[in-house]
């Protein structure tokens, strides 16, 4: 997608979404899954993906879980019962605004 701007206001949504799907994943993994999911159209970078997942920790919807794999410690992230909870907000406010948008762009489909 050749305008990232379109899609930077829904990183958080994106996240809750694969987060709700999966117990639990790690920054890269999230990336990729994203990539995969969209046929290469989404490529997340780690300087919008880990302030986005930051922030979303901050703010008591997601909590952090550290693993030993490979010798590495890896960051898992997983939902909050309230994360939970604004998943549900956040994809009925992007359904909503998706609709709206269409009606605006191909009023015949609407």
């Amino acid at each position: 997608m050749g305008n990232s701007k379109l899609y930077k206001g829904s990183l958080n949504t994106i996240i809750l979404k694969l987060l709700s799907e999966h117990d639990k994943m790690y920054g890269y993994e999230i990336t990729q899954k994203v990539k995969a999911l969209t046929k290469g159209e989404f490529n997340i970078t780690e300087g919008a993906l880990y302030p986005a997942l930051h922030k979303l920790e901050a703010e008591g919807l997601l909590d952090v879980e550290v693993a030993k794999v490979d010798n590495r410690l890896r960051k898992y992230y997983k939902l909050t019962e309230t994360g939970t909870k604004e998943t549900v907000n956040k994809l009925s406010e992007l359904a909503d605004y998706i609709k709206t948008m269409q009606s605006l762009v191909n009023p015949k489909l609407a």
